[in-house]
C-alpha cells in the first residue's frame, strides 16, 4: 500500500482531534477540526457508535497517522516495543518520539512531521557529523543533529525556525538556532508526550 497522499485535514477530522499534519495551518483559524469538528463524508454528522474493537482501532490509526507511519512500520515498532522491558504502550510512544524525523520536527526545523521526513530523505541533516537520510533512525542521548551547510538558506527551514518561539520545545531536546543544530539531552519519558493518547488501547488491539 502506498503512502497516503490525499487531504491530510480529513485525517484529523476522522480522528476527531488535531494531529498537526498541516504545519502552521493547524494553529490558525483555518484548521479543519475547528471549523468542521465532525468526520468527513456524507454520514459524518451522524451519531458515531463504536465497539471496543472500533475504539482500539481508532486510537491506533490516530497515533499511526500522527507520526506518519505505514501499517507495516507501525506493527514492527509495536512488536519491538513489546519485547522491551517496561510497559509496551509507553515503549511504543517513546520509540516513535526517538525517530529522526520526529526529532527534526520537535527541534523546529520543520512545521510538520511530513515535512521533516522529506527534509531528512533529501539529505538536509547530519547526525553526529554524518549525513543521514533514514527518517526512522532512532537517536540516543547525546546525539547531535545539524542542518547541512548547503541547506541553511532554504526558505521553508528558515521560516520554521523563526516560528519556533510560538511552539514549546521538549525538555529532553536543546536547539542552537545560531549554529543550526540541536542535541538530544536525554531520552524522552511518557510525561513529555502531551497529546491525548491512550496507548493501552493500542496494546489491547495488537493482543487480540
Amino acid at each position: 500500500m502506498a503512502r497516503y497522499s490525499g487531504a491530510v485535514c480529513r485525517l484529523c477530522r476522522r480522528e476527531g482531534t488535531k494531529l498537526f499534519l498541516k504545519g502552521d495551518r493547524c494553529f490558525s483559524a483555518k484548521c479543519a477540526v475547528d471549523r468542521r469538528g465532525y468526520p468527513p463524508g456524507q454520514h459524518g454528522q451522524g451519531r458515531a457508535r463504536f465497539s471496543d474493537y472500533g475504539v482500539q482501532l481508532r486510537e491506533k490509526q490516530k497515533v499511526k497517522r500522527m507520526y506518519g507511519l505505514m501499517e507495516s512500520q507501525f506493527a514492527a515498532t509495536m512488536k519491538r516495543a513489546a519485547r522491551m522491558k517496561g510497559r509496551a504502550g509507553e515503549n511504543l510512544l517513546l520509540l516513535l518520539e526517538r525517530r529522526l524525523d520526529n526529532i527534526v520536527f520537535r527541534m523546529g526545523f520543520a512545521t510538520s512531521r511530513a515535512e521533516s521526513r522529506q527534509l531528512v530523505r533529501h539529505g538536509h541533516f547530519l547526525v553526529n557529523g554524518r549525513k543521514a537520510t533514514v527518517p526512522s533512525m532512532l537517536l540516543r542521548q547525546g546525539t547531535e543533529v545539524t542542518l547541512a551547510e548547503r541547506s541553511r538558506k532554504v526558505t521553508r527551514i528558515a521560516g520554521a525556525l523563526d516560528a519556533l518561539e510560538s511552539r514549546s520545545l521538549p525538555q529532553w531536546l536543546e536547539i542552537d538556532k545560531d549554529h543550526f543544530k540541536g542535541t538530544v539531552l536525554a531520552m524522552p519519558v511518557r510525561e513529555d508526550i502531551t497529546m491525548p493518547i491512550q496507548e493501552q488501547l493500542i496494546v489491547e488491539l495488537y493482543s487480540r
